[in-house]
């Protein structure tokens, strides 16, 4: 036995595994890579929930979308809902900095060829996770070939419209009033939950109640209970929030409507088509 022992401290694959296996990457908010790619699937050209949003929400509006992530939705909407402008905001800073490649890149392959490039395609995510390996990447590789949205503003336009910044929502943009029209919170709630608890998710909500001009909307996709579930472990910190959460999602309207002062709240969908199975959650939108 000691022999084997022996044998395997000897063996530098072994080693390498064990390493590969610590430096395993752990997203404790939720700001995965990849997160496109498996949100929305390699067969489809644009993320299913673009469908269920309305172009009034959006076109000619000035709108903040909390956990951008790579911004591909961010780009989507701008391009699809002709947004006046529009600000992707993201704790990790490197998700931000893929966010505005991404945002030059796609203005750069429309200008080039003319094509449209559908923001939300997965496969135009893959190029960006390889983009220090594989800069010398030709844009066609990328380029997907589908008809133009029409909008009254111009494709030049778009590196105007569309902005991103690294933030923490719970600790920053204190000093904002009344600065958007509209604010989207897809798929956020659970992870600001539990990194700061209780008093985090009434802090976000505060803040975007603040940051909404008079008549404004939020537009919010909160995670089920069972996804807190799966993913308690991440961290210390989430481990000992989920113990302690009282607001469950289910209670969220009640907060919102009752103790954060929105007027009214309407479900825009309960079943997202085309979504990839665990991702097809119930959309709201609350009016200021």
């Amino acid at each position: 036995m000691a022999e084997e022992e022996k044998g395997k401290e000897k063996n530098p694959k072994n080693n390498q595994n064990a390493k590969k296996r610590k430096r395993k990457d752990v997203f404790i908010y939720g700001n995965y890579k990849s997160y496109y790619g498996y949100r929305i699937g390699h067969d489809k050209s644009e993320d299913p929930r673009l469908s269920v949003l309305n172009k009034e929400w959006f076109e000619d509006k000035d709108c903040l979308d909390i956990g951008c992530n790579q911004g591909l939705i961010t780009i989507a909407i701008a391009k699809k809902f002709s947004c006046r402008s529009i600000l992707g905001v993201d704790i990790d800073a490197g998700l931000v900095e893929n966010a505005n490649w991404n945002l030059r890149r796609i203005v750069r392959m429309e200008h080039a060829g003319g094509k449209s490039v559908n923001a939300s395609t997965p496969d135009l995510l893959e190029r960006v996770n390889g983009l220090h390996q594989s800069t010398s990447a030709s844009s066609s590789e990328v380029a997907v070939d589908l008809p133009k949205e029409p909008s009254p503003l111009k494709e030049h336009t778009l590196l105007e419209r569309v902005s991103f910044q690294t933030e923490n929502i719970i600790k920053s943009m204190n000093a904002c009033w009344e600065k958007y029209d509209t604010i989207l919170c897809l798929s956020v709630t659970k992870w600001i939950h539990l990194n700061w608890g209780d008093d985090g998710l009434i802090t976000l909500f505060v803040k975007i109640w603040r940051l909404l001009r008079p008549g404004g909307i939020l537009i919010l996709e909160p995670q089920p209970w069972k996804s807190y579930k799966n993913n308690r472990l991440v961290s210390e910190t989430t481990k000992y929030n989920f113990n302690r959460i009282l607001f469950k999602p289910e209670m969220f309207q009640e907060l919102l409507l009752d103790k954060i002062g929105f007027r009214t709240v309407e479900t825009i969908t309960n079943h997202t088509p085309g979504s990839v199975v665990g991702f097809d959650r119930p959309i709201f939108v609350f009016h200021k």
